[in-house]
Formats: structure tokens, sequence, C-alpha cells
């Protein structure tokens, strides 16, 4: 505990961040998300008359509160919803829903499986034999990942409301920690280019592309670009397109995230707020080239 607190008191940025969560629960959405975001960014984000893509994310949480929006953040029930659009085909099979660990029966579930929580972003447990696996340790960190509030770090409205549940996936082939995904960015229904991570647990990096997949030079400072890597255009990247431009419809700005293994496609979840509005571009033009697809 003291070894935290010296650490706070070397990093005022740090200790802003702490004292700013603990007094989230007390202020409004504006006035936290004016401090949580220059607390990120060291900009003061223009909320009037917003130009850049992370401003204008900014605006759409404060003034776009599509009811809708909330059970399309909830990993489970989106799926209903998504398959309503584009069917069952690519959906991935949910096997269970649980309200806590203390429900989770691993008798009834398969030998492999994926396991999170239906509000969370990235905490992600992936079993390939039931034999091996650590309960007790699956069980910490689903308890731990059922405390977390988005809503309260970023102010999220969508996760406001979102119930805390665990869900269960059928586990896919050649799934695994650093499993591919095709992260679309879609304006007012139009994708207009996507985002591919790789090397997560390693050495972090993303490239984006445009969609007849020329190498971009946007990029963010978290997963830095490497411009001499360049990954393999999908096969079927005309029939992901066609999906995002189905699911993508009606919203003005939504991330549509699509996973692709050995040419089986498979949707993977919607993002209103990608790196919740606050994350940093390499350039700051960067962010105004982007926000100027965002038409508020």
């Amino acid at each position: 505990m003291r070894n935290k607190f010296l650490e706070l008191i070397k990093n005022p940025n740090k200790l802003f961040s702490h004292i700013l969560s603990f007094i989230s629960p007390l202020l409004s959405d504006r006035i936290y998300i004016i401090l949580r975001y220059w607390n990120r960014t060291d900009n003061f984000p223009n909320l009037n008359n917003p130009q850049s893509f992370n401003e204008k994310l900014q605006w759409l949480k404060l003034n776009n509160r599509n009811p809708l929006y909330t059970k399309l953040v909830d990993k489970n029930l989106v799926k209903d919803h998504v398959s309503k659009i584009i069917g069952n085909d690519f959906i991935i099979k949910t096997l269970k829903v649980y309200n806590n660990p203390d429900e989770i029966n691993y008798e009834e579930l398969p030998d492999k499986f994926v396991m999170k929580c239906t509000h969370d972003s990235g905490g992600i447990i992936i079993c390939k034999d039931k034999k091996n696996i650590d309960k007790n340790s699956i069980s910490r960190k689903l308890n731990k990942n059922l405390k977390k509030n988005f809503y309260l770090w970023g102010r999220e409205w969508p996760y406001k409301n979102v119930e805390k549940k665990i869900i269960v996936e059928e586990f896919i082939d050649n799934y695994s920690e650093d499993i591919k995904d095709y992260k679309f960015f879609c304006f007012d229904g139009e994708p207009k280019f996507l985002k591919v991570d790789y090397d997560r647990f390693k050495n972090h990096r993303a490239n984006y592309y445009d969609l007849d997949w020329n190498l971009l030079t946007y990029g963010e400072k978290v997963c830095p670009p490497d411009f001499n890597h360049v990954e393999e255009k999908p096969d079927n990247f005309d029939l992901m397109i066609e999906i995002v431009k189905k699911l993508s419809k009606g919203f003005p700005f939504i991330r549509v995230d699509l996973y692709n293994v050995k040419g089986k496609i498979y949707f993977g979840e919607l993002t209103f707020f990608p790196a919740s509005g606050m994350g940093k571009w390499i350039e700051p033009e960067q962010d105004l080239e982007i926000g100027k697809f965002l038409k508020l």
C-alpha cells in the first residue's frame, strides 16, 4: 500500500486519475468527461463544436442516447439483434449464462469453451481442456471483472444499465488469445476503414487498412503500427463488408468487429466508443481527419 501511495505521489497524472475515479459518482457526465479527457489526452475537449473523432465521440456520449445501445453492448443480448439482421450462421453459440461464479456448473460444460462477462472488455477466459483448469483462479478473475463499471470510468452511458452476467460460449477451432479480429469503423452505415490488431499479448501492434486493403498511416500510441507488417487480406473480405454494412446501418458511428477463422466469419461485438474516445493517435491530424467522417 505504501509503495502504491509513493508511486501516485511521484506521478501527478496517475494521482489525478486515481482521485477522479474516486469522486466519479459525484460528478455530472459532462464535467467528468471533460476532466477524464484532459487526464488521458492532455487536452480539453470542445464539446460545443467538436471537430476531432475523439471529441465527437464525447459529444455522442452526452447527446445520442438511443436505449437500444444498452442491448447492443451486452455480449449476450446483442446476439439476438445481430441474428435478426444477418442470420445465425455468423453467431458464436452461447452455451450458458450465469449470474455469478458460484452458479457455474463445470459438469454441464464441454471440454473446451470461452467464458467472459457480458459487460466486460478484454477479460476473456479460454479453456482448451476442462480437466486442467484452475476453478478458483477463474472465479477470482470473474468476480473482479463483475465489479468493473465502464459507465463510471468513461461515462459510456450504454453500460450504465447492462446486467452483469457471465456468458459461456462455444470454443472456435484455432481460438487463441491472439485470434485476429477485423474492426470496421463505420459512419452512417458505411465502413470507411478497418483496424487489425496482432501480437496483443507480446508486443501489441495494430495496422489500419482502407477497404481496398491499402495500408493507412493511422496509428494509436498504445498499439503503434508497423508499416513493414501487412496482414493477408481474407478471401471472403467482400462478404465481411456486406455484413458490416447491414449491422452499421442507422448509426452515426459504430465499430463492427468480426472474426475470420479459416474462412469462417463470426460476429465479435459492436463498439460505440473505441478507447472510450480518449485514445491518443500517433499524429493529432489523424484524429481530425477521421473526425470528418463523423457527421453529428
